[in-house]
């Protein structure tokens, strides 16, 4: 993986998957992860996810270096993508994983290969942590829909939680499961078993579908 510290300072462009792209200042940067500053935010991307990259020379609409820096930073030394994910818990930030848009929301808990995230919509989230694509912290004083930050359970998730996607997910065995938000007819039904890696949904008309647990980036209940 090139060194991108050597560009610290630099504007530049990152092309993820889709049409998904990112313009702004190279402010930090790990292995697995760049931070930029496009005026408004800190995106935190994952390097696993982008397509290629390059420094921008023209001079039109200058990105200023930012006066501050984020405070999920604030303790850390170096950065990783587990690092800064583990550090925002709690903290209302954008994700994206998976479909056209990114969700909103807290991440409450960060476990071995996933991560579980709150949101307003679609309540307890479960989040591969190889297909995450990039993560926003949000201002301290901003809340999802400007709803009071006091009706949000964040705090009380108190579910037991397996060290693993798998594991975790045959707990849900028996049980109405949504995978990578329904982008298909085949990802929505009634989960029946998790064995090696391959899972087994019961859809709604009663017919079978098989799932890799590779390819699934984002599972929750609705």
């Amino acid at each position: 993986m090139n060194d991108f510290k050597q560009f610290i300072g630099k504007k530049m462009y990152f092309k993820l998957n889709g049409e998904n792209s990112f313009v702004g200042r190279l402010v930090d940067a790990g292995n697995d992860v760049v931070v930029i500053f496009n005026k408004e935010d800190f995106v935190y991307i994952s390097l696993y996810h982008v397509h290629h990259y390059q420094v921008l020379h023209d001079k039109d609409e200058e990105i200023q270096d930012p006066e501050f820096r984020p405070s999920i930073q604030d303790n850390l030394s170096t950065i990783s993508l587990r690092k800064i994910v583990t550090a925002a818990k709690g903290i209302f930030c954008e994700v994206f994983v998976v479909g056209k848009y990114p969700i909103q929301g807290y991440i409450t808990n960060v476990m071995n290969d996933y991560l579980v995230f709150y949101s307003p919509v679609y309540k307890t989230v479960y989040i591969s942590f190889r297909h995450l694509k990039w993560l926003i912290p949000y201002s301290v004083s901003e809340t999802p829909y400007g709803i009071d930050r006091k009706e949000f359970p964040v705090s009380d998730f108190n579910q037991p939680l397996s060290r693993t996607l798998e594991e975790q997910l045959k707990k849900l065995v028996g049980k109405l499961v949504v995978f990578n938000f329904g982008d298909h007819e085949n990802k929505i039904g009634k989960l029946k078993s998790v064995e090696n890696g391959q899972i087994e949904i019961v859809k709604a008309r009663m017919d079978d579908s098989y799932l890799n647990i590779n390819h699934v980036q984002t599972i929750y209940i609705p």
